[in-house]
């Protein structure tokens, strides 16, 4: 069972920053998993929505703004006073700094700028470090085509046959089903076929549970600690600052 920090520990410090990443670390976890967006300057930056306004103590649309303005933004206060000065991250120093420690997922927000992801991705050499994902499904299929040996995942929002289908005719890596929709049936049909299976949407402990019994290869979750835990890896609180 990979234990995937989500945004790197999203329920214990403020989503995609690199406070977030080091808590989801020092407890513990497989991979982290981040959100990319580019900045309207071409930057490829770390936040999970389109809008500034959730994360920070700015405002306006990501791709609206140059990464002059996003850089100056405080990205921790909104969680706690103890994260204020938080930065939104870029991707190439976070790939610097995080690509040899420890497996990332980045979620590809923003159709156009998956093949700038990869390059940056493979210029640096972590090409086996990363697997990308997306709800696009144009992006993943972009992605898997430009480099066959990357793992790629699609995010899906049911399990129908036919998206199944779409996955494994594109010859992707992992499904990416909610939470919610798993049976251990489907996860059995899923891992017969080739496919990895990781779910999203996992709301609280019982939707993990449930997700564990039916047998998914990974989950992202806000709170790692409690996945570690459930799956006899007790997480690492003493060293997280």
């Amino acid at each position: 069972m990979q234990v995937i920090g989500h945004r790197g520990a999203a329920a214990l410090a403020p989503e995609n920053t690199w406070a977030s990443f080091d808590r989801a670390l020092s407890i513990g976890v497989d991979a982290i998993e981040t959100d990319v967006h580019s900045t309207s300057d071409g930057e490829l930056v770390l936040i999970h929505d389109k809008n500034l306004s959730r994360t920070t103590d700015g405002s306006g649309v990501v791709h609206d703004t140059p990464w002059s303005v996003v850089k100056e933004f405080d990205a921790g206060s909104w969680f706690s006073a103890d994260y204020a000065g938080a930065r939104v991250p870029l991707l190439r120093e976070t790939l610097a700094h995080y690509g040899k420690r420890t497996h990332l997922v980045l979620e590809v927000k923003q159709r156009g700028i998956e093949l700038r992801v990869l390059d940056m991705v493979r210029d640096m050499g972590l090409l086996a470090q990363v697997t990308f994902s997306s709800f696009f499904f144009s992006i993943v299929h972009n992605l898997k085509t430009h480099a066959p040996t990357a793992k790629v995942g699609s995010l899906t929002i049911d399990a129908k046959p036919e998206t199944t289908q779409r996955v494994l005719d594109a010859g992707l890596d992992q499904i990416c089903p909610p939470a919610p929709f798993l049976s251990r049936e489907l996860v059995t049909a899923w891992k017969a076929v080739g496919l990895e299976v990781r779910a999203w949407g996992v709301k609280d402990p019982d939707m993990m549970r449930a997700a564990i019994d039916a047998g998914v290869d990974g989950m992202t979750v806000d709170f790692p600690h409690l996945l570690l835990a459930a799956v006899g890896r007790p997480a690492n609180f003493s060293n997280h600052g």
